[in-house]
């Protein structure tokens, strides 16, 4: 006999209310609401076990839920993003830490891989790559109690990480990587993605100044959707194009000049962008809300108890505190607190890891390593922004420092 419709409705209503509590808890205590939502799917699945109930294959809608998870995040973190002359430093400060703790960190997880599973370094460098990319989803929420040149700081730096390391993934996935043709593919790839960034966003500001009906904000993420996943078919970087999107939409009167504004009235765009950002937060937290507790629900807690788990997951995340100290301290010679802590592995770290070609995949490497870094990452995290007193922080320390 098949669940009830109302209480379906019931059990899903209460999801998301549970979800706001989380939240709540989160800014009391600086606990991110992922762990309290993944520790919601593990006691969903050991209570479907006790009373019997087959364990349903969720691994498809988690990967749905990712994908379109993902849109509205880098989507909420574009919209909040302004860029001008002042904010250059910034930017370039957070594309080159994102850039070079990526490559560094995937670089040495991948020869620790290959050395201690005796795997082939293609395939250790693939494993490498999702676990090096900061999860947008975790920080960007976490960064509310953070000063606002600390929170754009991190909201670029995961942004870009989301970004190159999903480039990175779809060069590794394809076929003949060192040879020259699949090179120049890719970086047609990365071109073409940047123009359909700028046309596709233009038109989605022309829907959005000139369509008079209430629907056009959904019109619009289902444009990006469909944009978005149209370029994942064809392994186009389509991350961009939503990051793009929202911060032309963010600085339409520094980008929509001249002529282009017969076309593109920016006055129209100031009351639509208030609304949008809400309407993309609501969205966000939603998806990100069913998201994890799926993924929780899928996590199977006794790989977690294996001791070559732990003994690979603890290099793995020393490495990761490593890199990232190094670059803070040594080359950007920045204020280490908290943003060293702040290293989340998330979202895309799993939709990637679950997006590997069988024929690449390694059957050596445990499931158990994924979660373990998610969550020792996480809580990390925590333990940074518990030690960060917001209040004693702005007497001794300037933003200029910082940047």
């Amino acid at each position: 006999m098949g669940i009830p419709s109302h209480t379906i409705i019931i059990l899903l209503s209460c999801v998301v209310i549970l979800s706001y509590l989380f939240n709540l808890i989160s800014r009391k205590t600086n606990i991110p609401s992922v762990l309290l939502l993944i520790a919601t799917g593990v006691g969903i699945q050991y209570s479907t076990r006790y009373y019997g109930l087959d364990q349903l294959d969720v691994s498809k809608l988690v990967n749905i839920l990712g994908a379109v998870g993902l849109i509205m995040i880098i989507l909420e973190a574009a919209l909040d993003l302004d860029v001008h002359k002042g904010k250059y430093k910034l930017i370039g400060n957070s594309f080159f830490s994102a850039l070079f703790v990526f490559i560094i960190s995937a670089l040495t997880i991948g020869f620790l891989i290959m050395k201690w599973l005796d795997e082939p370094f293609s395939k250790a460098f693939l494993y490498a790559v999702p676990l090096s990319i900061i999860s947008s989803a975790i920080v960007i929420p976490s960064t509310a109690s953070l000063p606002e040149f600390k929170k754009e700081f991190i909201i670029y730096e995961s942004s870009f990480s989301d970004i190159i390391g999903i480039l990175v993934f779809n060069y590794m996935i394809m076929q003949n990587l060192f040879s020259l043709n699949t090179a120049f593919a890719f970086a047609g790839n990365v071109v073409l993605a940047v123009l359909i960034s700028l046309v596709s966003s233009l038109l989605m500001l022309y829907i959005l100044s000139k369509t008079e009906v209430n629907i056009k904000f959904f019109l619009v993420f289902a444009i990006l959707s469909v944009v978005y996943a149209s370029g994942e078919l064809i392994h186009l970087p389509s991350l961009l194009i939503v990051l793009v999107f929202g911060l032309v939409l963010n600085n339409s009167p520094r980008v929509i000049k001249g002529r282009m504004l017969r076309l593109i009235p920016t006055d129209n765009l100031e009351g639509i962008l208030d609304v949008m950002k809400s309407i993309t937060a609501e969205t966000s937290f939603l998806i990100r809300t069913f998201f994890f507790i799926l993924f929780g629900y899928t996590i199977q807690l006794p790989v977690l108890i294996l001791p070559s788990v732990w003994e690979i997951g603890t290099c793995i995340v020393l490495i990761l505190l490593l890199v990232r100290f190094l670059y803070l301290r040594i080359i950007l010679r920045a204020n280490l607190f908290p943003e060293l802590f702040l290293m989340p592995r998330g979202l895309v770290t799993i939709l990637l890891f679950y997006s590997i070609p069988a024929e690449k995949s390694m059957s050596s490497f445990s499931e158990g390593i994924l979660f373990f870094v998610v969550v020792i990452t996480s809580l990390l995290m925590i333990i940074g922004l518990l030690f960060f007193n917001k209040e004693k922080y702005k007497y001794y320390e300037r933003e200029d420092k910082f940047i």
